[in-house]
């Protein structure tokens, strides 16, 4: 297993599908060892969740997204959201990715609850933004929230065929 650089980032991005699509600044989002996911929307969830043993019966918590002001940001108070990414991956059978907040979210009392995305997961990812400091946060549109490390297999998945397989294309 190996990590993918910025150059192998960059060369996957121009394949047919692209690793990634849909960003807003290629010179700023990849990184020496992975790409900034930025902000799209930010939601408050609306009910309860429910995971179970068996999939059919798991059901998320709906949600409710929150407007951005007149300058393109949203201030939050503290507490936990759902936030939606502008970039949608397209993972080969090959590589899989791991999702780390970046480290000024984390300096401003922010972080980022990832999940792994597998390989052969297509799609416009979710994750829990959580805000700790008791002052709130302050979060413009379009921000980069989120780097993703791309881990190369040694092997050729099966792929990903799960319930957020195409998720908000």
């Amino acid at each position: 297993m190996a990590v993918l650089s910025g150059r192998d980032i960059r060369r996957l991005i121009e394949k047919d599908p692209p690793l990634v699509e849909g960003w807003v600044d290629l010179e700023e989002q990849v990184q020496a060892n992975g790409f900034d996911l930025t902000l799209r929307e930010v939601a408050i969830q609306q009910s309860a969740g429910n995971i179970t043993a068996a999939n059919s019966q798991r059901v998320v918590s709906e949600l409710s997204p929150l407007v951005f002001d007149g300058m393109g940001s949203i201030e939050l108070v503290p507490g936990t959201y759902i936030i939606t990414y502008n970039e949608i991956v397209h993972l080969p059978k090959n590589i899989m990715a791991l999702g780390r907040p970046r480290s000024s979210l984390l300096r401003c009392g922010v972080t980022v609850g990832t999940a792994v995305w597998d390989a052969g997961y297509e799609g416009r990812s979710q994750s829990l933004l959580v805000v700790y400091n008791s002052r709130g946060f302050r979060v413009q549109r379009n921000a980069r929230i989120t780097q993703l490390v791309f881990l190369e297999l040694t092997g050729e998945a099966e792929g990903y065929s799960g319930a957020y397989q195409g998720e908000n294309i």
